[in-house]
């Protein structure tokens, strides 16, 4: 990597260097001790520069919790970085204990309450070894268990650390711990919080509303107000933290960078990936200020004019930082958040479409246009001439493009300007949808569902023909178009066969008269649901998660195409979901016969068999042939 050569200007540092210098301990850094709130006030006093302010979303109900007197205690849950320690902190202020106690040394810490209650605050499980935990966690089986109401204990934990340490007291008293399971199944969303335990669970608020929070705080704080007399960007230059802080605001793009963001944020939620506020604080910081050849791939002040002298801007682009482009791979396997970013695979997927406007556009005629609207029209991460040079090169088939590996720069080139244009493409561009430069091109449909749900709207028609579809293929693993029924289907008695014949039963694609597809939205998880009824009647449906993986997966069934790369695990969900609807049609049947008193049949030494067949427009139906049994 280039070393880059630090300077100040004439009159001393940058105006902004204290501030940019604290954001960057936010970042993805090796050593940003700032990630923990107990390192917060120190690292703002050393910096001199106002701390930055985040709510506290769960901190109302927790206050409420404590005046209304309930009896019992409080566990404050969640993930690392979910600010758990933030949110006890600003419980143990709001009650009237003082800033400097709380900093004192210790873990517990104790607060008399005006009803005389004793407070006692356990600022975090984990950082208690072993069996040091033990005399904690007693005194809150006491207030919960024992009916103990002089105290109210307010832990903190990890949900893992709070499990364990539940299982291992336990072990040490010989007894499964009584806590333990009803506090695993209410993690698992599965329960409720056990009596006189009030669960706040912090992971469950993280998402396009948290990563809001943070961009907002990060980008608008009011040290950024330095930055107007800087010197860094006076006279045309262009200061790329400045540059990336407009871009994050939406200062030329309506907010659309941000929207799109959170759209990425979401789909990763709801595939299951959870995102701390600590991983949002240091995705913003990584996107304001990174830069391949800065120190830790993070600039600072000092650095800006040796980028701007070198002519490498361009490699400090935002939209690149979101995904960490800017950082070695071992650094964004550490975190979460940017292995979560770069599993949407922006820079690699494209479609010919994109990629002949990039390579081909300012030369070619017909794309010209397209060319100078979407690319030549940002001269910064744009049409830069670092890009239009390398362009030119590839084009003219220079000696050093043509020999293996020689058009690498250039090939580096055009994977940021596609992490670009998933950015900055216009809503329904015609001939560039900016989902198809992911690996989940049907997210936008996804998201549209979900929001028709939540509106108690009706899902389109569209998604509606295509899910539907996609469930017909996998269970049949024949290539039907029907959507205007669900093939439940066998191969006579395996129910993990691929390719199964024999329809089982019917249902319509769409809810009637209790029987058939409903689409739902699951208050629990959050997403949308298929729930398949095979007869009126409560307990007679069968209901499926739908993950954007996996609606992605029934989409790319449904148009017929399906990358060799796309997990197995979608699959065997689906074959998981065909099993229950097996199982739920022979219980059904099962007591439908034994409702039935009609006289036996002269058919009674006969079995009729459903064969689904395909007519040649791709149309399946089911085709009864009676087989006789011999005695």
């Amino acid at each position: 990597m280039t070393e880059i050569i630090t300077t100040s200007t004439e009159t001393g540092p940058p105006p902004a260097s204290a501030w940019v210098r604290f954001l960057r301990t936010y970042g993805p850094t090796p050593n940003n001790l700032t990630m923990f709130d107990e390192y917060v006030a120190g690292a703002v006093g050393r910096a001199k520069v106002q701390p930055i302010t985040l709510s506290a979303p769960m901190l109302e109900q927790m206050k409420q919790h404590i005046a209304s007197g309930r009896p019992g205690s409080m566990l404050i849950a969640g993930t690392a970085g979910d600010g758990k320690t933030y949110h006890c902190r600003a419980l143990w202020t709001s009650i009237g204990g003082k800033e400097k106690d709380w900093a004192d040394k210790g873990n517990i810490k104790e607060h008399r309450l005006a009803d005389g209650r004793l407070a006692v605050f356990i600022k975090d499980l984990s950082e208690f070894n072993g069996e040091e935990s033990d005399a904690p966690l007693a005194r809150l089986e006491k207030s919960v268990l024992g009916g103990d109401d002089s105290e109210i204990v307010i832990m903190a934990a990890n949900h893992g650390q709070a499990l364990d340490r539940l299982r291992d007291l336990g072990r040490r008293q010989g007894r499964p711990h009584p806590l333990r399971k009803p506090l695993q199944e209410f993690f698992l969303q599965a329960g409720e919080a056990p009596n006189r335990l009030a669960v706040f669970d912090l992971s469950r608020n993280a998402g396009r509303q948290a990563l809001e929070e943070v961009v907002a705080a990060v980008a608008n704080h009011v040290e950024w107000n330095n930055c107007s007399t800087c010197t860094l960007k006076a006279d045309g230059k262009v200061c790329p933290i400045f540059e990336n802080r407009q871009r994050l605001l939406g200062q030329s793009d309506g907010g659309q960078f941000s929207q799109r963001l959170g759209d990425l944020v979401e789909i990763a939620r709801l595939n299951g990936l959870h995102m701390p506020v600590r991983d949002l604080l240091a995705l913003c910081a990584n996107m304001i200020l990174g830069h391949r050849e800065a120190k830790d791939g993070l600039m600072s002040c000092s650095e800006v004019s040796w980028i701007q002298e070198q002519g490498v801007i361009d490699r400090a682009s935002v939209y690149g930082n979101a995904f960490g482009a800017n950082l070695p791979r071992r650094r964004l396997a550490d975190r979460p958040v940017f292995k979560a970013m770069a599993a949407f695979g922006v820079g690699n997927e494209t479609t010919n479409g994109a990629d002949g406007l990039l390579v081909y556009g300012k030369d070619d005629s017909k794309l010209a246009p397209s060319f100078a609207k979407l690319v030549g029209n940002d001269p910064v991460y744009g049409a830069n001439a670092r890009l239009l040079s390398a362009q030119d090169k590839y084009l003219e088939g220079e000696e050093a493009a043509r020999i293996e590996g020689g058009a690498s720069d250039f090939i580096k080139l055009l994977e940021a300007q596609r992490r670009r244009l998933f950015f900055t493409l216009p809503n329904g561009e015609e001939g560039y949808p900016y989902w198809s430069m992911t690996v989940f091109r049907f997210a936008g449909e996804y998201l549209e569902m979900r929001t028709s749900l939540l509106n108690k709207k009706p899902v389109s028609e569209l998604v509606r023909g295509r899910l539907v579809r996609g469930l017909n293929r996998v269970m049949t693993g024949l290539l039907v178009d029907n959507e205007d029924r669900i093939f439940v289907a066998s191969s006579g008695g395996f129910t993990q066969s691929k390719v199964s014949v024999l329809c089982d039963t019917e249902a319509p694609s769409r809810r009637q008269n209790g029987i058939g597809l409903a689409i739902k939205l699951d208050s629990i998880t959050d997403r949308p649901t298929l729930d398949v009824a095979l007869s009126p009647g409560a307990g007679n449906s069968v209901t499926f998660d739908i993950t954007p993986v996996r609606f992605e997966f029934l989409s790319r069934v449904a148009d017929g195409a399906l990358p060799g790369s796309f997990s197995n695990e979608c699959l065997e969900d689906m074959l998981a979901f065909k099993a229950k609807l097996l199982r739920k049609a022979e219980l059904i049947r099962n007591n439908n016969a034994q409702d039935d008193d009609e006289e036996t049949s002269a058919d009674e030494g006969s079995i009729t068999l459903n064969f689904i067949d395909i007519e040649q427009g791709g149309h399946g139906f089911s085709r009864p042939i009676t087989v006789r049994i011999s005695a």
